[in-house]
C-alpha cells in the first residue's frame, strides 16, 4: 500500500480549470527533505501536506517544486476539500489548520468553501527601473507586503497582455509579482489579476488565493465595497470571491477532485 496523493482543482467550477494542488494526509510529519522531493515530483504550483493533531486540528505545510512557502490559498482550499471528501473530518466540522501564517479556518457552505486568512495589505513603494524594465510597462501603483509586490496597470487588457521578464522578476527579492487592474465595465467580476513567482519555482500561477489576501484590501479600499469578485486571468483561469473582515480576508472558492495516485516511496527515503 502506498501513500495516497489526491490532486484537486481549486478555485474551479469545472475540471481542468482553476489551480491544481496535490494533497497528502498523514498521522506524523515527514521530513522537510522528503516533502520537498514529493513536491518536486508532483511539479504543481503547490503540494500540501496535512498532519493530524491530537486536538482535532491539523498542521499544514505547502511546497512548490523548489521551496516551502509561508501561505498558499488554493492548496488550503484543496486540503479542506480532501479532509471532508475522504471522511478525515465530519462534513459539519470546521477545518482548522496551523501554518506558518497562523491558524487558517475553512468552513463548508454548500458547494463552496469559505477560508479565513490574514489580510496582507500592500504598502506603497517606488517603481524601480528594474521593475519597469521587467514589465516593459509603467505601473499605475506599486506596493509591497511581506511576501509579494503588487502592481496595478492601467486596464484589464494590459494585465491580460502582460509578458514580464521572468529572469528579471526572479532577482527582485520577492516571492511573487501580482499584476492587477479594475475589470472592464461589462464584466461579472470587479478586478482582474495574474501572479508570477519565478523565484519560488512557479513562472505563472493559475489562481493564487494568497495573492487575494493582498488584492482584497487593495480593491475594497479603491472601490468602496467589502465584498468583491476577482478573476485571475491565467490560461486556466479562476474566480475568487473575497470579503474583508477587519484584518482578515474571507476567500470563497470551489474545488473538484480530478486524480488519485499512490506514492510508493516511504517517508524516510529521499
Amino acid at each position: 500500500m502506498g501513500i495516497e496523493i489526491v490532486q484537486v482543482d481549486a478555485f474551479a467550477s469545472a475540471p481542468f480549470t482553476g489551480n491544481p494542488a496535490a494533497v497528502c494526509v498523514f498521522d506524523e510529519l515527514p521530513s522537510a527533505t522528503w516533502r520537498q522531493n514529493v513536491a518536486r515530483e508532483m511539479n504543481l504550483s503547490e503540494t500540501a501536506f496535512v498532519i493530524r493533531r491530537e486536538d482535532g486540528a491539523f498542521d499544514l505545510t505547502w511546497f512548490t517544486p523548489s521551496t516551502e512557502v509561508d501561505l498558499c490559498g488554493h492548496a488550503t482550499l484543496a486540503s479542506a476539500h480532501v479532509l471532508w471528501q475522504d471522511a478525515h473530518l465530519p462534513l459539519d466540522r470546521t477545518a482548522r489548520f496551523h501554518t506558518r501564517s497562523g491558524v487558517l479556518i475553512c468552513q463548508r457552505e454548500g458547494d463552496w468553501i469559505r477560508m479565513d486568512f490574514p489580510a496582507e495589505r500592500p504598502t506603497a513603494t517606488v517603481a524601480t527601473d528594474t521593475l519597469v524594465d521587467a514589465l516593459d510597462h509603467t505601473p499605475v501603483f506599486v506596493g509591497r507586503n511581506r511576501m509579494d509586490m503588487l502592481v496595478e496597470l492601467e486596464n484589464e487588457a494590459a494585465v491580460r497582455a502582460a509578458s514580464p521578464n521572468l529572469h528579471a522578476l526572479g532577482a527582485l527579492n520577492i516571492r511573487g509579482l501580482i499584476l492587477t487592474a479594475a475589470a472592464d465595465e461589462d464584466r461579472d467580476y470587479d478586478f482582474v489579476s495574474r501572479f508570477f513567482a519565478p523565484a519560488a519555482g512557479v513562472d505563472e500561477d493559475p489562481v493564487t488565493g494568497s495573492a487575494h489576501c493582498c488584492l482584497a484590501p487593495y480593491w475594497t479600499e479603491k472601490l468602496g465595497r467589502d465584498t468583491l469578485t476577482g478573476y485571475q486571468a491565467s490560461a486556466r483561469g479562476g474566480f475568487v470571491n473575497v470579503e474583508m473582515h477587519g484584518d482578515r480576508v474571507h476567500l470563497l472558492g470551489q474545488a473538484i477532485t480530478v486524480m488519485r495516485s499512490s506514492l510508493l516511496v516511504p517517508y524516510g527515503d529521499s
